[in-house]
């Protein structure tokens, strides 16, 4: 897959000359092949299967011909398929690249320790039967009740008492911030963002500082209801002790805890920047401007449906069998052409399920990808569904030359119709010239970056306007043709709001930026470089993006925490957006912790009861309605039914 063979192109004349050179049949399909052939295919002839320098390998002959007639002969150093992508990955400077080239590549546990990643010697050592190893393979809680249950000798309590308090309090700390289902071993790689920050917030309060300055960004990205009062609890203990903590967060019972409250709009990006309301969450709540005041009021709210989606006669997609990381062997249905919330706290199985699981089957079977499922027995009804989506937080690009335009595919019609003025054509511009990914119309002196990188040594680079084009990304010439008075670079930097209305005449144009308006982003410039987004605006932008694309029905969408970084605003916009997608005969499937989102679902697959070992069971499915019934041994249950009961 990874190898582009065709007769006429560079590597379909480099494997002709492989297979020339070894007496390889070209028309014998890979699996009639012999080991020896298929080895040479992979890995190279021999001399570079056993690393021999290229000065002493084998060369083979390659003839490469031109569209052109003409005709370059030279001698190479075959390395096979695996060879040249080890040589990719390395060598490459793009992270397109490399993420395309990972997609052949998979991780294993190694031969010798079998995982353990300690030395046969080391493990050998144990207190109480136990290695380093085995206690860093368990769980928080786990790791925890062991260190408290363990009884020494007086002897042994001189040498290991001062060390054992210090590793329980250090447990403690993490398991109150609601992270006591993750392994001590776990790869940091693995972790998701509030994890990690909740991680860095107990090694902070493990340091026992007083007179710190402590600033939280979104605490409870991930944590379910019951977890979120743990979390608050360790961070009036940091204030306690005489620190001061300031948090950006948009949860309603962190807001009410506050000893002080400070509210930003009244919109985004452009459109707020201003101080609303200020004071105790009281004074706060009296403030007739503020937006997150009506919502703490109940004078505006996100409303629970007044009837949903009937469950008779759904077609469904069974997942059966479900045993990756902690799950229990479980056997869950999904029912179609409705609005799912999968459910259950912190570290219960829920992205094990949805996402390793039932994405990457169903993304192997009908997409065709190269995803390894996670372990299961069978998915039953993946025909009733012609696409899956998985709508994810990641960056919709890594460079400062990704903006939402070009994602969304705006950026090539509003680049032909800069060509079809009359400046461009008088010009004789081709779209290519409006593009600052080529050269021509772009400033040459930053390369349509529209800033110079200044390295520095000791600290990190410093970026500052190009002093050419003032930071416009193109040369004066382009910037003389212009639309309605504007030209390319004043377009990229208008908000999605202001460029809809302006290019309210070409639908192909206006349409998607309809979309981009709809799913609350109407703040955000049509160039804003990719890497200020946030990962809440990066997901809306490629839902907007799935959104415009014609609809054909059937398909399954995953979004796994939508509600990330959302004012309870753009959570009613958000929740508009996925039922359209429902009504237009699709499927939607969220990850969510957000009761404001799982109250308005239709079905509720709730998972638990606990996290880690701990987690993994369906507890219940049902409606809102009846998974509130069941909270006796649900969490999300006994919160759903509190939110239900103020209907």
């Amino acid at each position: 897959m990874p190898w582009s063979y065709k007769k006429n192109n560079w590597q379909g004349t480099i494997l002709r000359a492989v297979t020339n050179h070894f007496h390889i049949s070209e028309n014998t399909r890979l699996r009639d092949l012999s080991e020896e052939d298929f080895n040479i295919l992979l890995y190279g002839n021999k001399d570079a299967q056993y690393m021999i320098s290229e000065d002493e390998a084998e060369q083979i002959p390659v003839t490469l011909r031109s569209k052109t007639g003409a005709v370059w002969k030279y001698n190479m150093n075959w390395r096979g398929a695996v060879g040249y992508l080890q040589d990719k990955y390395k060598k490459t400077q793009s992270d397109a690249v490399r993420a395309d080239t990972e997609k052949y590549m998979s991780q294993n546990p190694c031969s010798e320790c079998l995982g353990a990643r300690y030395k046969k010697e080391v493990l050998l050592v144990t207190v109480h039967n136990k290695n380093i190893s085995e206690i860093s393979s368990v769980s928080i809680f786990e790791a925890l009740k062991f260190f408290k249950e363990l009884k020494f000798s007086q002897k042994e309590e001189l040498i290991a008492g001062r060390i054992l308090i210090e590793i329980k309090n250090r447990l403690s700390f993490l398991e109150n911030v609601g992270l006591g289902y993750l392994t001590l071993g776990r790869s940091a790689a693995t972790l998701a963002g509030g994890e990690a920050q909740r991680i860095r917030l107990a090694s902070q309060i493990g340091s026992q500082l007083v007179g710190v300055l402590y600033i939280l960004d979104e605490p409870s990205v991930g944590l379910h209801a019951r977890d979120n009062t743990k979390l608050l609890e360790t961070l009036l203990r940091l204030r306690d002790v005489g620190n001061t903590l300031i948090v950006v967060e948009h949860d309603e019972e962190t807001m009410l805890a506050a000893d002080h409250l400070v509210d930003i709009g009244p919109g985004a990006g452009r459109h707020g920047g201003e101080i609303i309301a200020s004071g105790t969450p009281q004074e706060v709540l009296k403030s007739k401007k503020s937006l997150t005041a009506k919502y703490l009021r109940k004078e505006l709210s996100i409303e629970i449906p007044i009837s949903r989606r009937s469950m008779k006669n759904k077609k469904s997609i069974i997942v059966r069998g479900a045993r990756e990381h902690n799950l229990k062997n479980v056997t869950v249905e999904f029912p179609l052409k409705v609005l799912t919330c999968v459910t259950g706290v912190s570290g219960s199985g829920k992205s094990t399920l949805v996402e390793d699981v039932l994405y990457k089957s169903l993304a192997r079977d009908i997409m065709r990808t190269l995803d390894r499922p996670g372990k299961h027995n069978e998915i039953v009804g993946a025909h009733y569904i012609n696409k899956v989506i998985m709508i994810d937080q990641s960056p919709i690009g890594r460079t400062p030359r990704s903006n939402p335009a070009t994602y969304t595919g705006l950026f090539t019609p509003i680049r032909e119709l800069f060509a079809q003025t009359r400046d461009g054509k008088s010009r004789g511009y081709s779209p290519g010239r409006f593009s600052f990914n080529v050269k021509g119309g772009r400033c040459d002196n930053c390369q349509g970056d529209g800033q110079l990188k200044i390295e520095m040594q000791f600290m990190p680079d410093v970026y500052l306007p190009c002093d050419i084009c003032s930071g416009k990304r193109y040369n004066s010439e382009t910037l003389k043709v212009k639309y309605k008075e504007k030209n390319i670079a004043e377009v990229l930097d208008m908000t999605i709001t202001d460029a809809r209305e302006f290019f309210q005449n070409f639908p192909e144009i206006h349409d998607k930026l309809a979309v981009l308006e709809d799913v609350g982003l109407g703040y955000i410039q049509l160039g804003q470089s990719a890497t200020t987004l946030s990962g809440g605006e990066a997901q809306r932008i490629k839902l907007a993006t799935e959104l415009s694309r014609r609809a054909t029905g059937d398909t399954l969408y995953i979004l796994d925490e939508p509600t990330t970084g959302l004012h309870f605003d753009d959570i009613k916009k958000l929740l508009k957006v996925l039922n359209r997608l429902v009504d237009a005969g699709n499927t939607v499937v969220v990850i969510e912790h957000n009761m404001d989102v799982i109250k308005t679902a239709d079905w509720i697959i709730d998972l638990g009861p606990e996290g880690g070992d701990g987690g993994g069971k369906l507890i219940v499915s049902g409606t809102p309605e009846e998974v509130a019934k069941y909270h006796k041994e649900s969490w999300t249950g006994k919160y759903l039914k509190e939110v239900l009961s103020r209907k």
